[in-house]
């Protein structure tokens, strides 16, 4: 079993915002077994130093879509489930790369991905998985034009979700996704951009339907994560027992108090939104859907000063798709423009690691986490777009103690 420690440079407290001085980190196998303020030396443990470079957490990404292979999601989910195999092998390394060494995927993937992983067959980054998303007819899932009255392709790989309509069909599929290794049940409960027939303020799924959901989910230990913009939509899911809370650009500060007393964590994913300005019509994003982005991006920048201000903990997340996922690492510098850089990181790390269900093994340096690091050439503090520009920023990402990136030289002592 392979040791090393890490020496010579500062360590990152996501808990204090701080960097700590004359900190050793000894990692074994695939697990931190040591923090010290002493120095730390054995027989034939490798000491790498880290040249007063920073030391923190893996980044953990709480919103994305590895088998939206393209931003037009209805001719993705057409696509042979083989080929988007093929294709999120690539898109998953490229986020490992970026210094992301777990991920949320909040629909479409499936339990083979994650054991792909798991396996060592795909270098990308550890996975939490809801399965395939529960969609009404004509809800954000429901991809299919007014006239195309075609069954839905649930069955691939890359569709994003299923459709279940009624108390019991969203029961059943509640258990179905359950049975088939789902960590949690994702809900479209609001209209969205990338649907073409359901505007932002619809409401989707009846109250009835969505405790239904809550109680199939809870029943196994699991939560409810929900598609949701509007304040209606928000309020009504956190009425529900829906826990976590996906985009939310169009929250109210009453409903952001709410949220927060009954628990609930919100995931922020403004880069979507200006990823999908930027290049979403060159890649088949429609003309309506186009005119719903500018609706939630001009909102997003004021919903994370409502939801700070509430107490509502932001977990850090993406939602891109296809060709977009290149963007990922923009939403540091976006969160930047009006959070604190300290808190950016703590939900890039604690706060999304919440949402995993896998505090104290991700999203912190401590004795019985998972070695799950990057390292940083400078101050993240200082520059949070060392983060952004990723590969002159990081000089090393680390996952499960294996090195998938190393620039650091290494002795044995």
């Amino acid at each position: 079993m392979r040791s090393y420690v890490f020496f010579g440079g500062t360590v990152y407290d996501v808990d204090n915002g701080t960097l700590l001085d004359g900190v050793e980190v000894q990692v074994e196998g695939d697990r931190i077994v040591r923090v010290s303020g002493q120095e730390i030396r054995e027989a034939g443990v490798e000491r790498i130093d880290l040249g007063g470079r920073t030391l923190m957490p893996g980044l953990v990404d709480a919103h994305v879509h590895v088998i939206a292979t393209l931003v037009d999601l209805a001719k993705n989910a057409e696509l042979p489930s083989s080929l988007i195999a093929l294709r999120v092998r690539s898109i998953m390394h490229d986020m490992l790369m970026r210094g992301f060494t777990t991920i949320r995927d909040l629909a479409g993937a499936d339990l083979g991905l994650k054991l792909a992983v798991e396996e060592g067959l795909i270098d990308g980054p550890r996975m939490v998985i809801c399965g395939k998303a529960l969609s009404q007819t004509v809800g954000h899932c429901d991809y299919r034009g007014r006239n195309d009255r075609r069954p839905l392709h649930e069955a691939s790989l890359g569709s994003l979700g299923r459709i279940a309509d009624g108390v019991d069909a969203v029961r059943r599929a509640a258990r179905e996704e359950i049975k088939g290794g789902a960590d949690f049940i994702k809900i479209m409960a609001n209209g969205g951009v990338s649907s073409p027939n359901d505007p932002i303020h619809v409401l989707q799924y009846s109250v009835e339907e969505i405790r239904a959901i809550v109680e199939e989910a809870e029943n196994y230990g699991l939560y409810v994560s929900a598609h949701t913009y509007s304040d209606a939509s928000i309020r009504r899911a956190v009425e529900c027992g829906v826990k976590s809370l996906e985009h939310c650009n169009l929250i109210q500060p009453e409903t952001a108090r709410i949220a927060a007393e009954r628990g609930a964590i919100a995931c922020p994913t403004l880069v979507a939104y200006e990823g999908l300005a930027l290049e979403g019509a060159a890649f088949g994003l429609s003309a309506d859907s186009q005119a719903k982005i500018d609706v939630v991006r001009k909102a997003g920048l004021e919903s994370l000063r409502i939801m700070r201000e509430a107490g509502l903990p932001m977990a850090f997340g993406s939602d891109l798709l296809g060709q977009l996922h290149k963007y990922q690492s923009m939403e540091f510098s976006i969160r930047a423009k009006v959070l604190p850089v300290a808190e950016i990181l703590h939900s890039a790390t604690r706060v999304s690691a919440q949402l995993c269900r896998m505090e104290e093994q991700i999203g912190v340096i401590a004795e019985g986490a998972y070695a799950d690091f990057i390292v940083v050439n400078g101050n993240p503090l200082e520059d949070i777009t060392l983060l952004e520009r990723h590969d002159e920023g990081l000089a090393a990402i680390v996952r499960g103690g294996r090195f998938y990136k190393n620039t650091l030289a290494a002795r044995a002592e």
